[in-house]
């Protein structure tokens, strides 16, 4: 696993919350709502965030809770039931992943039982998330994408 340490900065971001089984329920929440949303909002050009809140190995599936969110101008101003928050900056151990949605839990898994403990860092009480940069593709017909697996860190 490719990891490096970045110090990413702060974003503002709109966002709408999805409760349920992570998986492809969520590929299907950001294509039939959250996608339509940016295009009637001119959003489509910005860094997009996915947040999942919950370990689904702890939680039942049908109280995951996972925010789906975009980057938007200070001045931007969203109709319910979105909101706006602010992800805070600073430093972040980031891995680079491109494979198809159903790796995405494995990397994950890699990242946090084994990156993690054998980084010498420690993590920090700022939320992980998915960073899915404008530049970043993602293929429809193969379900590969590509993000930046994001987790907050301090020194231990």
């Amino acid at each position: 696993m490719n990891v490096t340490i970045k110090t990413l900065p702060p974003a503002r971001v709109a966002y709408l919350r999805y409760t349920g089984p992570y998986g492809p329920e969520i590929g299907t929440f950001w294509r039939e709502t959250v996608a339509p949303w940016m295009i009637k909002n001119n959003l489509l050009n910005r860094v997009r965030y996915g947040i999942g809140h919950d370990d689904p190995s702890t939680t039942p599936p049908q109280y995951c809770r996972y925010d789906a969110c975009v980057e938007v101008p200070t001045d931007f101003d969203p109709e319910y039931p979105y909101a706006v928050t602010h992800l805070p900056g600073g430093r972040y151990a980031v891995a680079h992943f491109k494979g198809p949605s159903r790796d995405i839990p494995a990397a994950w898994g890699e990242f946090c039982a084994k990156w993690m403990p054998e980084s010498g860092l420690a993590y920090d009480q700022r939320p992980g998330f998915e960073r899915y940069p404008v530049e970043y593709s993602y293929d429809e017909k193969t379900d590969v994408m590509e993000m930046e697996m994001c987790i907050a860190v301090k020194e231990q």
